[in-house]
Formats: C-alpha cells, structure tokens, sequence
C-alpha cells in the first residue's frame, strides 16, 4: 500500500471514531440520533441529530492535540455552503417542524495515544463565528 493510501486510511480511521465519540457525546446531552453521513449532489452531513426544539446538522472535526488551531477553525465558508445546501435537500425530502441548528463538534485527540481527550459542541456554530447564516444558495 503506498504512502498516501495509507494516509487516506489512517484519515479516514480517525474521522470515524470522532464521529462516534460525537454521536455518544450528543446522545448523552439527550439528542436523538437521525442520520449519519447524510449524502447530497452538495457535500455530506456527518451526523443529524435532534432534540425537543431542534433539527442539528453537525459538522465533526477530529483533530490531534497538537493542531495549530480549533477543529473548527476548519469549517470553511465553502463547508458551510455544502452543509447548507446539503440540509436544505434533506428538509425537503424529510419535512420536520424542528428549527434547524449547524453544529460543530470538536473531537480532540492524543497523537501518541490516540485516544479521544476533548469533544466540544458549539451550537449554532456558524452564526456564532459570523453573525448570520450569510450564504447564499
């Protein structure tokens, strides 16, 4: 296997258990899993969760502990779009009377140890880093 492939796996490797520690992390806050890895022509959601008052599309960031900045320093403008227009097509095809909420949740790991040492959700994650949801579709 060549270097890169190795790479992607060991990327891919880490992603998944970040999003399974999100998912335990959120279901003990009380949100009721929906989806996980919702597919569009846009992007991917990682995972869709809700509550009583709330539809949450979360972005999971899995970074080491030794990163130069937060995991979500790495939602982008161009991730947020995606993720819009990503959960735009889901409500359409899955009508709810929740409020949507654009979550990140930070999982934070040890490079040596590689087990999980920090999760942090930020709710409302994109209008609390830039004010409105200013993307346009």
């Amino acid at each position: 296997m060549s270097d890169t492939k190795k790479r992607q796996t060991y990327i891919k490797k880490i992603g998944n258990r970040g999003e399974a520690a999100a998912l335990s992390y959120l279901q003990k806050k009380g949100y009721e899993p929906v989806e996980r890895n919702y597919h569009s022509i846009y992007g991917e959601i990682d995972l869709i969760v809700k509550n009583s008052e709330y539809i949450v599309f979360a972005e999971v960031k899995t970074r080491n502990c030794s990163a130069i900045a937060a995991p979500a320093a790495f939602v982008t403008k161009s991730k947020q779009r995606k993720l819009l227009r990503t959960a735009a097509l889901y409500l359409e095809e899955h009508p709810i009377d929740l409020q949507p909420s654009f979550d990140v949740v930070e999982v934070t790991y040890d490079k040596v140890t590689q087990e999980i040492i920090d999760i942090c959700h930020i709710p409302n994650a994109f209008a609390s880093v830039y004010g409105t949801y200013d993307i346009d579709f």
